[in-house]
């Protein structure tokens, strides 16, 4: 018997695409930031981009915050925001000093620091999973560290944006922890104007201001992308896909970003992938599926199997 397959207006494979593109958005995002903090400091940057970001997407849903607005959705942004702050400022800063595919892959290792993280705020133990992610990860920053001719060298720009990975996996951490009971988009909003606030602000007081009459379009149309592209559609797209597609395929599709940032930085700024590169930018591609997919892929085969023998149960109460 042939099986019946239920349409809808948009099939599962289109939120898998929303979920490429949203991957591919930030991929290229982090190539942008590169070509762009060597005129514009990494702190000025931030506070440009999600200043912008919070205004564009607090305008399109006024309606809804109207209703929502309070103390505690206000508290708790602004808390995301630091967070949120801190991994962009630190990410932005980092890529001073290393190239776009470092950064790429070096940002992503958050997947893997989040278990373990959280188990020292109190949550979970780490899973095998997570050990043996964590293992082949180190394994992966050890040839992307050997990567230099002068031999084993992590510089000042992969150390921060290692940093970067730490402050990120306390956003998604406490994002996630926030999350129940309030609502979602209006958290982004404040969380993206109080990054663009502090980031005006450790501008003032650590980085040298802009020459904004002096800025080129090129630039103008690069904060232009990671404002609009980089943080209010990418996320959009995200959000809604994740609404329709199970975990574990969405994890793995969204940890396409690293690949993204790799790929589009040979294409656009000509960076070369030697070797022990590629081994190593390999090798943490793997730990990040080792850490987001196999997990839970395994949790689905263990309920379907647990499903199909109640089913085969034949003193099973009916």
């Amino acid at each position: 018997m042939a099986r019946i397959v239920k349409h809808t207006p948009r099939s599962l494979w289109t939120y898998k695409a929303f979920l490429l593109v949203a991957a591919a958005i930030w991929g290229l995002g982090t190539v942008v930031i590169k070509s762009t903090v060597d005129e514009f400091p990494p702190a000025w940057l931030v506070g440009v981009r999600f200043t912008a970001a919070g205004i564009i997407l607090g305008v399109v849903m006024l309606p809804r915050f109207r209703r929502a607005l309070d103390v505690d959705h206000l508290k708790k942004g602004a808390i995301l925001g630091v967070f949120l702050f801190l991994s962009y400022w630190a990410n932005s800063t980092g890529l001073t000093d290393t190239t776009a595919s470092n950064s790429s892959f070096l940002t992503s290792l958050y997947c893997v620091i989040i278990p373990f993280l959280g188990w020292a705020l109190r949550g979970p133990r780490p899973t095998r999973f997570n050990i043996a992610a964590a293992l082949v990860c180190v394994a992966g920053v050890g040839c992307v560290s050997f990567a230099g001719l002068s031999g084993f060298s992590l510089r000042f720009g992969d150390l921060i944006t290692l940093l970067s990975a730490f402050f990120l996996s306390l956003h998604v951490l406490y994002t996630a922890k926030y999350a129940r009971g309030r609502d979602m988009t209006l958290l982004t909003v404040v969380q993206f104007l109080v990054a663009g606030v502090l980031g005006f602000g450790a501008g003032l007081a650590f980085e040298p201001m802009p020459a904004f009459a002096s800025l080129g379009l090129d630039t103008w149309m690069s904060l232009g992308y990671l404002a609009v592209f980089a943080s209010c559609i990418a996320l959009l797209l995200q959000n809604f896909a994740v609404a329709h597609v199970d975990p574990a395929p969405a994890s793995l599709f969204l940890a396409t970003e690293s690949v993204f940032g790799v790929t589009f930085s040979v294409l656009f700024l000509g960076e070369i992938l030697t070797g022990p590169l590629f081994a190593g930018f390999a090798l943490i591609f793997a730990g990040i599926v080792i850490s987001e997919y196999l997990p839970l892929r395994a949790e689905k085969k263990r309920q379907g199997a647990e499903n199909l023998s109640i089913e085969d149960d034949p003193e099973r109460e009916t």
